[in-house]
Formats: C-alpha cells, structure tokens, sequence
C-alpha cells in the first residue's frame, strides 16, 4: 500500500511520518485490496487534526480525529478506520454467505415509504445548516449500499451505473435498504 502523509500548517518530521506509515500497515492484512493512504496532518492552535482515505478497490474509507496532540489525533484516527475495515470485512463476508438469498433480494423491488408531511414545520423558517458538493461516480446500488453502511449516515447520493441517472440509497428502520429512484 502506497502511503502518503501531507501537512497542512504543520511542518511533518521523520518521527510524525513514520509513526503514521507504521501504524497504517496493519491494515494491509485486512485489505488485500487497499492501494493508497492519504494521511492529511493539521494543526490549527491547540488542535491537531488527523485524516485519513483508505482507497481499497471501488470502496473508499475516510475518517477524522482531533485531539491536543499529534500522536493521539493518528490514534484516534487509526481506531475510526478499524471500526469501519472491520464493519465492512464482516459485511462483505455476510454477502459471501448469503450468496443467491443477497442476489433475488437485491432484485426484487424495494418498498419506499414517503414521510408523512410534518404539520407544525413552516416553509419559511427552513434554513440550510451545511451544504456538500461532491463529484458522483457510477456504482450499481449494491455498491452504495456498501459505501452508505462504511460512512454510517442515513442515505447515500450516487449516479446509478446501469441508467446514469443519479439516485438515493437509504436506510430503512427495519435494517434494509430503500433505493429511490428518479422516474423516466
């Protein structure tokens, strides 16, 4: 696996680069697939941030951490990514198991519910707390479901690769996943 550690307002030493080389080989036994690393190491006053982009394959694993120190920020950062490498081995081993169950699933056509509009919501009072821009590349919605459950949010924007047209994956409050899709 290809590492690379950047810094941002932080001048890296030699010790700082090969602790967070050192450490971010132990994941090469998890994924087989893994080739890069992208370390980002910033420092803003009293805060040491590090983040991390595991690209493995078609599936990309990021997480953050801040702490007061720099050591800490990659360990913390470091635990972040094993919860999610082991979260996505197992899940990937489940799909193993399940074999033909997975596949007519994923073939039979999911149930979207539409939420019941909110009564005591007012139009005007909307404000957008944050927004994302992100580039979407193709993926078959098997493979937003595996990026949806690796990022641990409720749904998922991606152009479906069979139509190209953009669609969400969601979670459902019964473990599964809704998949909504524009209509022709």
């Amino acid at each position: 696996m290809n590492v690379i550690v950047n810094g941002r307002n932080f001048e890296i030493s030699n010790s700082v680069r090969e602790y967070a080389q050192e450490k971010i080989h132990k994941f090469d036994k998890f994924l087989n697939d893994a080739t890069e690393a992208v370390f980002t190491l910033s420092v803003d006053k009293y805060r040491h941030q590090a983040e991390v982009l595991i690209k493995a394959g078609k599936v990309q694993i990021q997480a953050e951490a801040v702490t007061e120190e720099m050591y800490s920020s990659i360990d913390e950062v470091l635990e972040k990514l094993d919860r999610q490498v082991r979260k996505h081995k197992d899940k990937a081993a489940d799909r193993r198991k399940e074999g033909k169950k997975a596949a007519s699933r994923a073939e039979a056509p999911l149930e979207t519910q539409a939420p019941e509009p909110d009564e005591t919501s007012d139009p005007e009072n909307v404000v957008v707390i944050k927004k994302e821009k992100f580039a979407m590349k193709p993926m078959s919605p098997e493979e937003a479901a595996m990026q949806l459950s690796l990022l641990d949010k409720d749904f998922y924007v991606f152009r479906n690769d069979s139509n190209s047209r953009i669609s969400v994956i969601y979670k459902r409050k019964d473990g599964d996943f809704g998949l909504i899709e524009p209509a022709q």
